[in-house]
């Protein structure tokens, strides 16, 4: 289903539904709840980014430490994989939902409702800024404490009034440090109003990082071989270009002529590079015009040649990637590799990889200019705040990296 239409549905369909909703939640309050649960048996809900499952981290396993819960997630079919990469919730205590067609979403609604009593789920966290349809989802998953971001005096975010827990979103702190927030709403004994009244440290939002097998990244040289026969990992490095970007946001890409000058310049200069590009199954396609322009055995269009878990492996035998501000970026945060990422329409300050990462951000005036207010869709049709950042300024930031060899 496209994004722009699921974004009419839940604004057209979500509002009424909610207010219908809150109403029933009033009414419900009157009388006394059925079915035994566990309110340690803790679900969260965040279905349609994958890096978000990343920067998540940190929140469950505060979670598992300082309550000992045990932790549940339902998330888009498709986003799955991500949460697969650090195996923090178990694959059987995972939900998901395809939102291919309308009907298919119906379907695992209805059946959402059913698997959360049969797990005796006591408490959701609605980790999604203000999606109504979350938002319905924790109001009538049978919980008895629903936490999530609550609008308060803020206009045109109605979601109805079905938290137990309504906690402040901060638009000036990392979306992390909002996510520890929800648990600390959690964690808190006393009410407030709004939740959290806590200050969270630097030092709460930091990954763990993955462990890969010399044997893994045997096998990822090896497949690298395999699409790339001059490949020798004694006499050549590899660079990743993830030069696409999710539908939800085409204005977070780089130019793709940029990648190619800037590809073509590294390929002379740096004759033991071997640049991939890496993507999803679909975008080969898209990214192959890459590899066509430059016409070089040292440039390989490498989208959709591993799987989502043989990410890590890959990451961990690169020198660094360059990426447009998408999955990629968070992804390659639980592995020692180190990142440069584009960010305009998005703002570091708030979405920035909790990795080894160098932001690549030209700081305009009008950027930001997707934030939780317009439920990240954007009037704008130019993105020159990533236009002006120039080849030459790109390839000036990945010189130092270019010169040193980081792996051995």
């Amino acid at each position: 289903m496209h994004v722009d239409t699921m974004r009419w549905i839940d604004y057209w369909v979500g509002v009424p539904l909610c207010f219908v909703g809150s109403c029933v939640q009033k009414v419900a309050r009157l009388f006394p709840s059925f079915g035994k649960k566990e309110a340690k048996n803790v679900l969260l809900i965040e279905l349609s980014e994958m890096g978000s499952t990343i920067l998540v981290d940190p929140a469950m396993q505060k979670l598992k430490q300082q309550w000992e819960a045990n932790l549940f997630f339902v998330i888009f079919k498709k986003n799955k994989p991500s949460l697969d990469l650090l195996g923090t919730v178990p694959s059987e205590n995972i939900f998901t939902i395809d939102e291919g067609s309308m009907g298919s979403l119906m379907r695992d609604t209805l059946r959402f409702f059913i698997w959360t009593r049969q797990r005796k789920i006591g408490t959701v966290i609605d980790l999604e800024l203000f999606s109504r349809f979350t938002a319905l989802l924790s109001g009538f998953s049978g919980a008895s404490t629903r936490v999530g971001f609550h609008p308060f005096f803020n206009e045109g975010l109605y979601r109805g009034s079905m938290l137990t827990h309504k906690v402040a979103y901060n638009p000036h702190i990392h979306i992390a440090k909002n996510f520890i927030a929800l648990v600390n709403a959690v964690l808190i004994k006393t009410p407030q109003i709004p939740y959290s009244k806590t200050v969270i440290e630097e030092d709460e939002i930091v990954l763990n990082r993955v462990v890969v097998s010399e044997t893994s990244k045997t096998a990822m040289r090896a497949l690298i071989h395999h699409h790339c026969p001059l490949y020798d990992p004694k006499a050549h490095r590899i660079v990743l270009f993830n030069a696409n970007a999710s539908d939800l946001m085409p204005l977070r890409r780089w130019d793709r002529a940029n990648y190619i000058a800037l590809a073509s310049r590294i390929l002379e200069n740096y004759p033991d590079i071997i640049i991939l590009l890496t993507g999803a199954p679909s975008e080969y396609e898209g990214l192959q015009r890459i590899p066509d322009a430059l016409g070089s055995p040292r440039c390989i269009n490498f989208a959709g040649k591993t799987s989502f878990a043989q990410l890590v492996a890959l990451y961990e035998v690169s020198e660094f990637m360059l990426t447009n501000d998408s999955g990629p970026g968070h992804f390659s945060a639980i592995t020692s590799m180190p990142s440069f990422v584009f960010f305009g329409p998005e703002t570091p300050a708030l979405y920035g990889s909790l990795g080894i990462t160098t932001p690549i951000y030209a700081q305009l005036a009008c950027s930001p200019c997707v934030s939780a207010a317009n439920h990240r869709k954007t009037a704008c049709n130019d993105n020159v705040c990533l236009q002006v950042l120039s080849v030459d300024v790109v390839y000036e930031l990945l010189e130092p990296s270019l010169m040193t060899r980081r792996l051995a």
